[in-house]
């Protein structure tokens, strides 16, 4: 791509911030049981993928789906991240015997340092709640079409759910007092998206959708998509 993409956001992921990423799904029954539905989730999308055997998981962050994706004893795994501190952290926390399985690659997911059809299939988990702009989600999009061979697991935030709605009816509340719904001081990072939106965004990125699979059924905003490149 010739006009490199930023994301507002993505600058704050320094080596303290990588830490507390690390932690935060560490924190807590519910945010436990939380990882373990979404890797519940990724198992099956892995499943219905055909359990691909290079996969590039991006943005990998501090590693926390690499023993899942290590299950499978002769898959390769790109463990990408556009910040080194989280590629330093992930090879620093997760197993030895995980990590020597994993080879880092720092790169942006809207310019990856890869050839085209480089791996089997392309891991992006919470990633895409993280883009507002449809160009952007498009230039991504496109980027993976790219450098996948076959498929894409993606997830994101969709509306038609309970979440979804008190978080719509939280965000005019606080824009008309002046407050940020996500606590930043200039700026939303995190976004719901119309399910219809988005998917017609995969289809004009060169997608065909395999399967949906929600965290919790109309009630929670997290939602898994599979992915077939046409």
């Amino acid at each position: 791509m010739s006009d490199r993409i930023e994301l507002e956001f993505s600058s704050k992921y320094d080596n303290d911030h990588a830490q507390q990423y690390l932690h935060k799904h560490q924190n807590g029954l519910w945010r436990q049981l939380s990882h373990r539905r979404d890797e519940q989730l990724a198992r099956k999308a892995l499943r219905l993928a055909g359990d691909p055997g290079l996969v590039l998981d991006l943005p990998c962050g501090a590693g926390r789906f690499w023993p899942l994706l290590a299950e499978k004893p002769n898959r390769l795994i790109i463990g990408a991240d556009n910040s080194a501190d989280m590629l330093r952290t992930a090879c620093r926390a997760q197993p030895a015997e995980v990590v020597q399985r994993v080879q880092p690659l720092q790169t942006s997911a809207f310019d990856i340092d890869l050839p085209d059809s480089a791996v089997d299939s392309i891991f992006c988990m919470r990633l895409m709640h993280h883009i507002g702009q449809a160009e952007h989600r498009i230039a991504l999009l496109q980027e993976f079409q790219r450098v996948t061979r076959d498929s894409v697991i993606v997830s994101l935030w969709v509306d038609g759910n309970f979440k979804a709605w008190k978080r719509k009816r939280l965000e005019r509340t606080r824009k008309h007092s002046g407050e940020q719904v996500d606590g930043e001081d200039s700026y939303q990072n995190r976004f719901v998206l119309p399910a219809a939106t988005v998917e017609a965004e995969f289809e004009q990125a060169g997608f065909r959708i395999q399967q949906r699979m929600d965290f919790l059924p109309l009630y929670a905003m997290w939602r898994v998509y599979l992915l077939r490149k046409k």
